[in-house]
């Protein structure tokens, strides 16, 4: 029998070659002495970022050494290594990387490229990464504070700007609140199974029984309920779903745009997995109880997104709309609780992830004598002083309204499909429904920029923004061709939670 400190060794060396987690913690450590003892702030901050990325694209490299349909178990299988986790920390770092590369240009001209910035972005990415592994209550909440406590301080990063201060403490402070009921609900959950690991909290909630206690009736205990009622409340509030939407539109809006950016690829990615996570991995046998939870959630989230978004003038505060209302869409295929629902719910969120940053790369490019610029109504007449940007925007604009062919019709199209074919059809008329609404300032944005009197031009924008509309661009308009990449690794991530059993 092994001794216990070869096994912790082994484990070590089994995370750093399947987890990149602990390289991008070791990495950023290196960053920050680099950024520390190089003389020039400037310097610094763009070495550091290029290095930053560098690290994130290693990373994902790494995640392709562990062997497709394997599940591997860590520390006391407190995380977990499968298809899924792998698959989603790609997403992860595929949204942080590309947002870090569009900061960097930005942070130049506004005098704000310092190397904390990369640093924070890095340890943010790894605490997202370890919430997707997650297997364990404990673990869960390790990862989410450490992604949290990154993102109070990016939001609030541009220390002259009475906003973006506001921002990074209302974020803080509805942060603090929402770990306070996660965690919460974490403890009425051990209370009531014995147990933090997800597959032990399953074998106890399939039995309908409290610790020590079998139950006569086949309902679940009303403690273990509460547990997760509160647990999903801490969880809903990361992916701004309502009635924890609340930060949403003051962080997008007061936040600098390439932290905004941020905020609308990667942790939206971590969160959701979360979510699939839990509900599917720990409660597997309290269907009809979370069911009932998501479907409410899902549907706030979808109107409010909607309706909320068509008075708004701030392109950030708009967009911060659009997300609320996207995850509502995402959770409409979670609610099925089926196969078909979770491939869904993936297949969502990348072709989400790819259609945010592309926005936000438009959003950054809308500058004018060196002043970043957020009003709508500077799109006035864009398809003349711009086209290729107007027609890539209004793209992009299109696919998030979930017009065919581009991909953002077919995000929508399996979460509802799904919805249908588990028989929620209510749930999957309102999401139609809401569509239709939140095509309306979509085509308005589309109706400024191709009908309006033209304004100034904008700057020209940078080569790294090209890059990321650029592709953005192309992948929403020729998704339609070839889908099926996307869709069988999806089909493979979603099915770790239907055909392994928990352990």
């Amino acid at each position: 029998m092994p001794s216990p400190d070869l096994d912790i060794l082994q484990q070590l060396g089994a995370a750093i070659g399947y987890m990149p987690e602990l390289p991008l913690v070791i990495g950023a450590m290196v960053l920050l002495m680099i950024g520390v003892f190089m003389r020039s702030e400037q310097k610094a901050g763009e070495v550091v970022s290029w290095l930053a990325i560098l690290l994130l694209t290693g990373s994902a490299l790494l995640l392709f050494t562990h062997p497709d349909g394997a599940v591997t178990y860590l520390f006391g299988k407190g995380f977990v290594i499968d298809d899924f986790t792998q698959f989603m920390k790609l997403l992860v770092i595929i949204g942080a990387a590309v947002a870090l590369y569009m900061s960097i240009d930005f942070f130049r001209e506004a005098n704000l490229l310092k190397f904390e910035y990369p640093v924070l972005a890095v340890l943010a990415t790894a605490g997202m990464m370890m919430m997707i592994s997650a297997n364990d209550l404990i673990a869960l909440y390790l990862g989410l504070e450490l992604q949290s406590l990154a993102l109070y301080v990016m939001a609030a990063f541009r220390r002259d700007s009475a906003r973006s201060s506001e921002a990074g403490l209302k974020y803080f402070v509805l942060g603090a609140l929402s770990s306070g009921l996660l965690l919460y609900g974490c403890s009425l959950i051990y209370g009531f199974t014995g147990s933090t690991n997800f597959a032990e909290i399953a074998a106890v909630a399939a039995k309908g029984a409290q610790v020590g206690v079998d139950l006569e009736t086949t309902g679940h205990n009303l403690g273990l309920i509460f547990g997760l009622v509160m647990l999903l409340a801490g969880v809903a509030f990361k992916v701004s779903a309502v009635p924890f939407h609340m930060w949403t539109p003051d962080v997008y809006e007061g936040a600098p745009t390439p932290v905004t950016a941020f905020f609308a690829a990667a942790p939206k990615i971590a969160a959701m997995a979360m979510f699939l996570r839990v509900v599917l991995g720990a409660f597997p046998a309290m269907q009809w109880e979370w069911q009932q939870i998501i479907v409410a959630i899902s549907v706030g989230s979808m109107l409010l997104g909607a309706f909320a978004a068509l008075g708004q003038t701030n392109i950030k505060r708009l967009m911060a709309y659009s997300s609320i209302s996207h995850m509502g869409f995402a959770l409409v295929g979670l609610a099925a609780g089926t196969p078909e629902g979770a491939r869904g719910v993936i297949i969502y969120l990348a072709i989400y992830l790819v259609m945010s940053l592309g926005i936000f790369a438009c959003i950054l490019a809308m500058r004018r004598n060196e002043n970043n610029l957020e009003d709508i109504q500077e799109l006035a007449g864009l398809a003349r002083n711009d086209p290729t940007l107007a027609f890539l925007l209004a793209m992009l604009l299109f696919s998030l309204a979930g017009i065919p062919p581009l991909a953002g019709f077919f995000a929508k199209f399996y979460v509802f499909m799904a919805a249908i074919k588990a028989e929620f059809y209510i749930l999957a008329i309102i999401g139609v429904l809401a569509s239709v609404v939140g095509a309306v300032y979509y085509l308005r944005l589309v109706k400024i920029m191709y009908f309006d009197e033209p304004v100034d031009e904008f700057a020209p924008m940078t080569s790294n923004l090209k890059v990321v509309l650029g592709v953005s661009g192309l992948f929403v308009l020729f998704y339609v061709f070839y889908p099926a990449p996307l869709v069988n690794a999806a089909e493979a991530a979603a099915g770790v939670f239907f055909t392994t059993a928990a352990g």
